[in-house]
């Protein structure tokens, strides 16, 4: 039943607006005043599936690791007051990732305002300084208007987040259902590609071919962008050493004889980081070159040339003096890229594959020799490498930002191009992963996904365990159970003579835990038992759990330089 003739109410406007542009799932939690959506979406025929979540950040974090594997807009949705500020922390994430999610908050009416209703807050304000594009619909004649402009913004350009707040009498109100309607290719990202010019690119080309031992490095724009293959052909031309950032993994095959993997503080190594330090021309393509990277802007260190490619004007020369700046869409700069230097008949070859083969020796020599240990509690490198074993190269592994990330960003081995890795690098919260993997799944759910996370993070997410369970998928959880939180433990050893402080807590049973919420689980502290237990997760139907107690990470032999060093 809609307002009338040929009106919409503002709720039933808002779910045909997702239909439009191609919206199939949608991750949210309830409350009073999405009563009138949740209306909308039980009566009206739209073939968007909503998923239940238990808490409004993980419905965030679901929603962006759907946009993540999916190529597509990820939609997230929560009430007004506390349903609002949880769900911010998965939008800031989203939108720091250049990842395009909505997220739609309802709100109180707008002829409540200022008489002190429940729930009341400024979700103008909240949401404007941490989206990249924000808006509360006042009026509801403004309501398909206001939802085109988010997913413009959101998939063109850098892309990003948007929030709209959508009032509890907005959502009754009429709207003409002649203004349905979209440009339904900004359902998907990214949409309406530009490039840069052309003198720019043969600039970066010839200055590319002056250099004796040039080498590029990635982050998140590549995969963004999907210029895997583009990256590909011009690496191979030049016999060019390619390195990602944690997000950039993907960018090209980790079995590539190009790929040196993940540079940096956070997953390099001093082998990785010889690497750069001998470059005399470093290219970064879409990588804001900020702290992790650059391990604090120490690497490449000042002097060293270098040339930037991002779609965002504002990260070129942000850190480094740049040479040669090309602002645009990386596929097309690097198609562009590749024209110029098949035209322009140059030949180099800068000896990529042997100084990689090199590299990798040794690091992976020293990775093996650990993960190979009998030790108890088990080596994080161990669980890397098992899983490395066990996985086909369509799995999708989602970390955590705490024990996993340094361990799967160093020596995890994807066999094949694209997003296969996620982990949450823009501010790294804690419980991120149990519910993005969820989100990973309606994605691709061909794909086996497989969440890692410490037991600090399982304390952040215990509740989606009821989730996964309500929708029996088929993913696996593998718990890194060491009793701390060690990421601030290892610093807190680093670098204040071990002055250890509020960082240990107590031993949950996390298997005990999941399989209270009915998950298949195992147990496993003998590192002989490991092998098998996650074998048999993976391959059992529904969801499973493996729990591992895990040598703690300010023990470990993280390749992270500042506990290195």
């Amino acid at each position: 039943m809609t307002a009338g003739g040929n009106e919409l109410t503002g709720a039933e406007a808002m779910v045909r607006m997702l239909q439009a542009h191609g919206v199939k799932h949608i991750f949210g939690l309830c409350g009073d005043t999405t009563l009138p959506l949740y209306d909308a979406l039980f009566r009206l025929d739209h073939g968007i599936e909503h998923i239940l979540t238990r808490d409004e950040r993980h419905a965030a974090y679901m929603a962006d690791a759907y946009a993540r594997v999916s190529g597509r807009v990820g939609v997230c949705e929560g009430p007004s007051g506390g349903g609002a500020t949880y769900i911010l922390p998965g939008l800031v994430e989203a939108n720091e990732s250049s990842v395009p999610i909505l997220g739609i908050t309802t709100d109180v009416s707008v002829s409540a305002r200022g008489r002190y209703p429940l729930t009341e807050l400024d979700q103008n304000s909240l949401f404007r300084p941490l989206t990249k594009w924000n808006t509360v619909i006042d009026q509801a004649e403004r309501l398909p208007a206001m939802v085109r402009s988010a997913f413009r913004a959101m998939t063109t350009g850098r892309p990003g987040a948007a929030h709209i707040g959508l009032p509890f009498d907005v959502q009754k109100a009429a709207v003409s259902e002649s203004e349905i309607w979209a440009q339904p290719e900004l359902g998907s990202y990214p949409a309406w590609r530009a490039g840069p010019a052309l003198q720019a690119v043969e600039r970066m080309v010839e200055a590319l071919l002056s250099a004796k031992n040039p080498m590029v490095i990635c982050g998140g724009g590549i995969v963004i962008s999907g210029a895997e293959s583009e990256l590909q052909s011009f690496a191979e031309a030049l016999n060019m050493i390619v390195a990602t950032t944690i997000s950039g993994q993907g960018s090209l095959a980790d079995s590539h004889p190009l790929c040196l993997g993940v540079v940096g503080s956070n997953g390099g190594v001093p082998e990785t980081r010889e690497v750069i330090e001998e470059a005399d021309l470093v290219l970064f393509i879409g990588c804001r070159a900020g702290s992790v990277t650059t391990e604090r802007w120490r690497c490449p260190k000042p002097g060293q040339r270098i040339l930037h490619i991002d779609v965002d004007p504002m990260v070129i020369s942000a850190n480094y003096e740049t040479e040669v700046a090309l602002n645009g869409d990386a596929q097309l700069a690097l198609r562009m890229a590749n024209e110029v230097l098949a035209q322009s008949g140059e030949k180099r070859d800068f000896g990529g594959t042997a100084r990689i083969a090199k590299a990798k020796k040794i690091k992976f020599a020293d990775f093996e020799e650990r993960a190979a240990s009998n030790d108890s509690p088990i080596r994080p490198e161990r669980v890397v490498s098992t899983l490395g074993r066990l996985l086909d190269d369509d799995a999708i592994v989602v970390a955590d930002p705490g024990t996993p990330c340094p361990f799967f960003s160093a020596f995890y081995r994807n066999g094949k191009a694209g997003r296969q890795f996620i982990t949450n690098r823009a501010h790294g919260a804690l419980g991120y992963s149990a519910a993005a993997v969820l989100g990973a799944y309606y994605g691709r759910p061909g794909a086996k996904c497989v969440s890692v996370m410490g037991d600090g993070s399982f304390g952040f997410t215990v509740g989606e365990y009821e989730t996964v369970m309500r929708k029996n998928l088929p993913v696996t959880y593998v718990v890194f159970s060491n009793s701390v939180f060690g990421w601030i433990k290892a610093g807190q050893k680093s670098g204040f003579g071990e002055r250890y402080y509020s960082v240990d807590f107590s031993r949950s049973d996390h298997a005990g835990i999941a399989a209270a919420y009915g998950l298949k689980t195992w147990r496993v502290e003998d590192p002989a038992d490991l092998e098998g237990a996650i074998k048999a997760a993976l391959e059992a139907d529904g969801p499973t759990l493996v729990d591992v107690i895990a040598q703690p990470l300010q023990d470990a032999n993280a390749p992270v330089s500042e506990w290195v060093a």
